[in-house]
């Protein structure tokens, strides 16, 4: 995956193989060990945008395409095909989480998050919620995981809406999704 053959990439050509794709699941990106073809000048900012070149990537389905075959190493974040694997630079997290469905109350209640590229995950043991609270300003960042260790960043006004659902439990206020309590502050710092 040469630094032309994403420019070069048309519109038809990732509709082609995101329609392909489509019912299929994603890549099976974890299966793949090609050799590291060097990095590419491709940024993901804090808000989920992609940046080629200095240059904002505009087609929905090009991004689509592209987080489908990210994987992440460790700290580092590559996209992978089964022939090659190139280096990219990821600002924060991957994925924004811009929105959540709710079923079931309480105890019981399910929340399943949407991202800026249209995974669904459902927060649970596998998908766990988790908040980090700045050191200077006590702001938190909300993230839940989306697979294989790539998260999203939980949107401020999809974490408001999600606190509304909270409750306190054992010293901690947080919130039930699959069957799995999530801490997201000391019940003291409320």
């Amino acid at each position: 995956m040469s630094t032309q053959n994403i420019v070069n990439l048309s519109a038809d050509g990732i509709a082609a193989s995101a329609k392909k794709a489509k019912g299929r699941g994603l890549p099976p990106v974890h299966l793949w060990n090609p050799p590291f073809c060097g990095d590419l000048d491709i940024q993901i900012l804090k808000d989920g945008t992609w940046i080629h070149e200095g240059g904002k990537i505009n087609r929905p389905e090009m991004v689509k395409l592209f987080s489908s075959i990210l994987r992440k190493e460790g700290e580092s974040y590559f996209l992978v095909t089964p022939v090659e694997k190139v280096g990219i630079t990821v600002e924060d997290v991957p994925f924004v989480a811009t929105g959540f469905t709710l079923s079931g109350d309480g105890k019981d209640q399910v929340l399943t998050f949407k991202t800026h590229v249209g995974d669904e995950v459902t927060a649970s043991g596998q998908h766990p919620i988790r908040v980090e609270l700045d050191s200077n300003t006590g702001e938190p960042s909300p993230y839940v995981m989306v697979r294989a260790g790539l998260e999203a960043r939980i949107d401020r006004k999809t974490f408001y809406r999600m606190v509304e659902l909270g409750t306190e439990k054992d010293g901690w206020f947080g919130v039930y999704s699959g069957g799995t309590f999530f801490s997201l502050i000391k019940a003291d710092d409320l």
